[in-house]
């Protein structure tokens, strides 16, 4: 009988472990970064309408948990939501203008225009169109989303080397094979820088889109923070944010390593 070795069951642990490392690091620095203001707060005596304490602020977050934690699940399916449909659209966008002159050159000056509309003047728009649903602030969300995973998705296909189009060609590699083979995968990388920038983008869309009226968000926290003149409630809403901006960005980091395995970034 041939003994299996101790350490083959410790590889689908590894991987597990690997999928949230991305996540932790985000976390670790965010507490070291928490760690430090409250050093620094204690230090100098700064008061707390001036900047609270982290301490205070997560003591006002763990006082009322389900306020923020139904905050957080409504802005992170807005985002959720705006973020794929813009990312989807984005990607078959880019490829389109990257294959159709015509279409580039007529319709991504539309595209280019349409991101100088301020995103509150266009969340305003929205409301007025949809209500205030989560329909309109995943509107906003892919707005804001959809456009730079069009650029990086349209560079993307620009920097295929043509002497390997050419190859693949005096192969009989029809434009479909070489589109799934060699074009889209020269591209993946540029878009997964898009993505990540689109969440941050995306996420913050979502907080605007929830200043029109919403009845639960972070954005409606923040608001509700802001008209109270409390500090600490303004800070709690900032540090939910950030924290879903970081599992938002940790997911698509997660993602990437694992499709984008040749050209990633390492752990």
């Amino acid at each position: 009988m041939t003994a299996i070795p101790a350490s083959a069951g410790a590889f689908p642990a590894a991987r597990r472990f690997g999928a949230v490392l991305p996540l932790l690091r985000g976390l670790l620095a965010l507490a070291a970064v928490l760690v430090a203001v409250e050093l620094i707060i204690l230090a100098f005596g700064i008061r707390p309408y001036v900047l609270p304490r982290p301490s205070m602020v997560l003591e006002a977050i763990l006082r009322t948990p389900a306020a923020y934690r139904d905050a957080i699940l409504r802005t992170g399916t807005e985002v959720l939501l705006g973020f794929g449909a813009g990312a989807l659209f984005g990607v078959w966008i880019g490829v389109a203008f990257s294959r159709l002159r015509f279409l580039r050159e007529t319709v991504f000056p539309i595209f280019i225009v349409s991101q100088t509309i301020p995103v509150i003047a266009f969340g305003a728009l929205v409301v007025m169109w949809f209500g205030n649903t989560i329909l309109a602030k995943a509107v906003i969300v892919f707005y804001l989303t959809f456009f730079p995973v069009t650029v990086n998705t349209l560079l993307g296909m620009r920097t295929v080397d043509q002497k390997q189009v050419q190859l693949m060609q005096s192969f009989g590699a029809s434009d479909a094979v070489i589109m799934r083979k060699l074009r889209f995968p020269t591209a993946l990388p540029h878009i997964f820088v898009a993505l990540r920038i689109a969440s941050a983008l995306g996420l913050s869309g979502a907080v605007v889109g929830e200043w029109f009226g919403d009845t639960t968000g972070l954005g409606v926290l923040l608001l509700q923070g802001m008209y109270a003149e409390n500090m600490v409630a303004i800070w709690a809403a900032i540090l939910c944010a950030a924290a879903l901006g970081i599992a938002f960005f940790s997911a698509i980091g997660w993602a990437e390593k694992r499709i984008v395995f040749w050209g990633g970034e390492t752990a």
